[in-house]
Order: C-alpha cells, then structure tokens, then sequence
C-alpha cells in the first residue's frame, strides 16, 4: 500500500491531529545553496508514496514530510570523495523548507537529557562531509531524534560498513536509501514549539554499482530501543518488508518482474558488510 506513510491507528490520530492545529506555512525563504549543481541521488527511482517536495543537494536527495516535521526518505551515494572527518555539527533549519514544515534548533533543546536522543543525521556526516555543500547535513531537514544508543551503536556500525565499501577500489560508488518509520507512539521533544512525530525506527536500503540488479544490496530495520551492544547483522529484511512498512515503493524504474524478485529476497550484501 502506497502513500504518506503507513502509521498504526495511533499515530495516525496524532498526524490528523497536528495537521488541524498547524499554522498555515510561511512562504519558502531563499535557499543558499541554488546556485549550486544539484545531484539526484536515485539512480533507479526516488521512493513512490512520499510529499511533492524533493530536494537535490550534491550530498543528498531528501522528501520532507511537513506533518512528522522529518524526511519521508533521504538516499546518498558514497564514493572514494565523499567522506570527511571532523566536521562541526553547526545545526540549522533548513532554509528550503517553509516555516513550520521542519523543526529549528531550539525544538531539542533538552531533549538528549529527557530522552536520551541525539540529533541524528540520516545521510550522515561522516561519510558525505567531503562534498561541497556538507553544510546541509546540518540541515534539520536531515536530522531525526534519534536514540543516542542505536545512533551511536548499531546505527553507526552499519554507517563505518557503507564508508568501508566506498574505499574498496572495485566498488565505483554505494548507494544508500534511508527513512523513519511511524508504528507507536514516541512522544515528543520537550522544549519543541513546532508540532512534530518522533519515529519510532528506521530503514536503510544499500546496494553497490549502478543498479541493484547484481543482487549487491542489504536491508535493514532498527527500532528506536535498539540496544548499544546489538550487531546490525541481526536486523536485516527484505525491501519489500520496508516498503510495506514505510508506505513507500523503491526502486521504480527498474522493471516490475525485476523488481519484484529483488524485493522479496534478503539480496547478497550481507557478507559484504560484516554478516
């Protein structure tokens, strides 16, 4: 099934609700980063089910949902170039969006003492801060509340594990294809004036190459009480299971009996990756 997202009954009462007490949005401000050559970083289709509102930066293509305040799905492609280290987390609203359709800083204020989140990058920092417009992973467009133990545990393992494929000198690039997921009720950050959903997990898609269609991709599902000390080899499903899940559809332009045969296997990844 295809649209927004796919929510419990729960959070969808919630998401009804926010959309009755949002303010009308402010008309979008200028976007610094225009002037720049943007990329499209879905080589076989962006996701299907998603908001009207794309944006192509060189580090990363990125959905915004204007409900959950957070990306629907953002997809990055890492090569030998791409990654950079120590750079500052100077975190901003993203200046492509309109007022109220993606948090600002002072919305987490608090909220890695309340609840134990950090402000987690889903085309991350590490492994895209060697292009020009790095700058926008700090866009909070780009961020979810995401608990400090699988941000900084398994979550962060997998991420090294896509960085180590893109030094391999016979991968040419890794393509990556991340989201939330809605399927209980998270609360909210404490100090946040903007109504938003925090997620409840997280999905991320990788295959190496040009196209899936080697059978080179791995996918994973992480809850948000993802333990520190867990091995992301054990949260591995198929994309189908994603796309039931999230709501969205991958992988559109490849053939439907391609795709339907890819969906539905785990793919061969994995061992590349650790598992």
């Amino acid at each position: 099934m295809q649209g927004m997202l796919r929510v419990n009954s729960f959070v969808l009462l919630l998401i009804s609700f926010l959309s009755a007490c949002t303010t009308v949005s402010q008309p979008y401000e200028s976007a610094p980063l225009a002037v720049q050559p943007m990329v499209d970083h879905c080589s076989v289709g962006c996701p299907a089910g998603g908001s009207a509102l794309t944006l192509n930066r060189q580090a990363y293509s990125l959905n915004n949902n204007g409900i959950t305040r957070f990306a629907n799905w953002v997809a990055y492609r890492i090569t030998n170039d791409t990654p950079a280290s120590a750079r500052p987390r100077n975190w901003q609203a993203d200046p492509a969006i309109a007022v109220g359709e993606t948090l600002v800083p002072s919305d987490y204020n608090g909220a890695n003492t309340a609840l134990k989140v950090d402000r987690g990058h889903q085309a991350n920092l590490a492994s895209m801060g060697g292009v020009e417009d790095w700058q926008a992973l700090n866009y909070l467009s780009n961020i979810t509340p995401q608990k400090s133990d699988l941000n900084q545990g398994a979550w962060a393992a997998l991420e090294e594990q896509e960085r180590r494929l893109g030094r391999d000198s016979n991968i040419d690039q890794v393509h990556v294809l991340t989201g939330p997921l809605y399927e209980r009720y998270m609360g909210t950050l404490p100090a946040a004036t903007t109504p938003h959903i925090i997620p409840s997990g997280y999905w991320k898609i990788i295959f190496v190459g040009k196209t899936p269609e080697n059978g080179l991709y791995a996918a994973f599902v992480m809850d948000q009480e993802t333990p520190r000390s867990a091995n992301y080899c054990h949260y591995q499903t198929t994309v189908d299971q994603i796309e039931r899940r999230s709501g969205l559809t991958v992988w559109s332009n490849l053939p439907s009996s391609v795709q339907a045969n890819l969906k539905s296997a785990p793919g061969q990844l994995a061992g590349r990756v650790g598992c």
